[in-house]
Order: structure tokens, then sequence, then C-alpha cells
């Protein structure tokens, strides 16, 4: 039984429509109910909802064998697990945003609100800037407003919340979307299961 770890919500609901696609549908998946884990046995595969920046855990340590991630997600904790697949799902920016007219000269540590502490530290240490990293888990946006930082780094999709908060994007990080990942060991003993999924879905990406 291959077992897949799905994010909940929106996203995930969209990745378990490609794997029905490519033939491994679970009917039970699309019923009304609380249930988290579901599988076909036909099909020899289990599917088991849980939050997005969980799966890369539960495929790390190996309670998936295959699960799907936000690059986001990737670089911030660098799991130990293999990237297969682009899904060209979920896709958004990773950026830096400031109220409006900020100008950052440079003469002190910047301040930098985020809860993508390590994207942030190698995008600034790239830029050779000096930069006080404030973790935050929640209501980013209001950091800079309060004054509590200077700038915020947080996943940007449409803007809107940015422009009705009176911030702006300045610069871009890097492009973000939702990642077909693998546990090493499984990889490794179920190639053959997980490849096939894999070139199905790959199909499908190719068609968009």
């Amino acid at each position: 039984m291959l077992n897949v770890a799905l994010p909940k919500g929106r996203l995930g609901e969209k990745v378990y429509a490609m794997f029905e696609a490519a033939g491994y549908e679970c009917p039970s998946i699309k019923e009304n109910n609380r249930k988290l884990i579901f599988e076909n046995a036909e099909k020899g595969v289990r599917y088991f909802w849980v939050k997005p920046s969980d799966v890369s855990i539960y495929v790390e340590r190996g309670a998936a064998d295959i699960g799907v991630a936000g690059k986001d997600i990737l670089l911030e904790y660098s799991p130990d697990v293999y990237e297969l697949l682009d899904l060209n799902l979920g896709k958004c920016r990773m950026a830096v945003a400031a109220p409006k007219n900020f100008y950052d000269d440079g003469d002190r540590t910047l301040r930098v609100a985020t809860k993508f502490c390590s994207i942030a530290s190698d995008y600034y240490a790239g830029l050779g800037r000096d930069i006080d990293i404030i973790k935050l888990n929640g209501s980013i946006e209001i950091a800079p407003i309060l004054g509590l930082s200077d700038v915020i780094v947080d996943i940007v999709e449409t803007g809107t919340t940015l422009k009705e908060n009176d911030l702006e994007v300045v610069s871009v990080i890097l492009p973000i979307s939702a990642r077909l990942i693998a546990n090493k060991s499984s990889f490794k003993f179920n190639s053959e299961s997980i490849e096939k999924i894999m070139r199905s879905i790959k199909e499908q990406v190719d068609k968009k």
C-alpha cells in the first residue's frame, strides 16, 4: 500500500484530482465526513489529509511514501526528501514587502518580520545586508504598521492583503508552487510504483 500525504484544503483537492486522473482514485475521499485516512486496496493506495506545513515531516519520517508540499516549506525546513516534480499548482511568490515610500538606506540593521526565517536569512545574506529577524506566526502585515519591523518577508498571492494594509512588494525572492516529494527509502524500494504515478501526473502538468 502506497501512503500519500495530501495537504488539507483547496490545493489538496486539486492534487487528489490529479492522482484520480492518473488512475489512483479513492471514492470514499469525496464523502462528506471527518475521516482523515482513505484507502483503495484494489489500487494499492492510501491517502491521508494533513496540515500543509506537516506534509514534508510525514514524508521525511516515512509515515508517507509520497506527498505534496509547497516549495516554501521545502526551502524553509530543508527536509531530507526527494523533490520529484513541480505540479504547477498553488503558484505564488515569496516576497519582501514594505510600507509605501519605504527607503532602506542601509546604514542600520534592517528589521524583518517573517515566519520564513531561513528563507529571509539566506536572501539577505546573499545581499550582504545585516538584518534582525523577528519571527511571527500570523498577521505579519501589521508588523511594519505598528513599528515592530521595517519590512516583512511573506508569501504573496494576489497582493490584496498588502494593499489593504498600505504595503507593497519591494522585491520578489522566488516563485513558489506545489512539489511532489518522496521519502528517500520508499523511493528506493518502491521506485517502480512511485515513478509510474509521477509519469502520469507529469503528463497532466505538461498539458496545462
